[in-house]
Order: C-alpha cells, then sequence, then structure tokens
C-alpha cells in the first residue's frame, strides 16, 4: 500500500457542505476521496494550463523574432476588417 500522508484543510462553509453532500449522496466514499480526486483534476487542469502558457511564450518569442529580423508588414485596419467580414460570410450558411 502507497505511503498515506495525513494533512488538514480548511475551506468555506459552503464547500465542506459540498464535501458532505457528495459523500452523503455516495457518490464518493470519504471526504478524503472527495478531496483526492479534486486534486487529480485541478493537477490535470493545471498541467494543460502549463502547456498553453508554455505554447503562448513561444508564439511571443516567434512573433518578437519576426520584428527584430525585420519581417513585419504594415498594419492595416480596413484589410483586417475585410478580411473578417469575408470570413464570417464564407461561414454563414446560405439564404
Amino acid at each position: 500500500m502507497p505511503e498515506i500522508e495525513r494533512l488538514t484543510i480548511t475551506m468555506p462553509p459552503e464547500l465542506a457542505a459540498v464535501v458532505r453532500q457528495a459523500v452523503e449522496t455516495g457518490d464518493y466514499a470519504s471526504t478524503s476521496e472527495v478531496v483526492r480526486a479534486a486534486l487529480r483534476d485541478w493537477k490535470l487542469k493545471r498541467a494543460l494550463q502549463i502547456e498553453e502558457l508554455a505554447a503562448l511564450k513561444a508564439d511571443i518569442d516567434k512573433g518578437l523574432a519576426d520584428v527584430a529580423a525585420g519581417r513585419v508588414k504594415d498594419f492595416d485596419t480596413d484589410r483586417i476588417i475585410a478580411r473578417g467580414r469575408k470570413l464570417l460570410a464564407d461561414r454563414s450558411p446560405s439564404a
């Protein structure tokens, strides 16, 4: 059996009620099981956030490198708006 460490946690009454209700309805066998499941979900969500942040940082670094190397275009608001309108029109169902 894996080693278990006991922790004491505090939470607002609303969250404590949600945990107790999950046990009372039989969704979980114990409050510890509820907390472990929540922590597993948080761990997965956090890993995804870290991956997304790393990808965003890589995109920013690429963009900054492009600017430094002179690989940029003039900012043309009208062209961007026209392109957006065309993309929206192409997605709209035919009338």
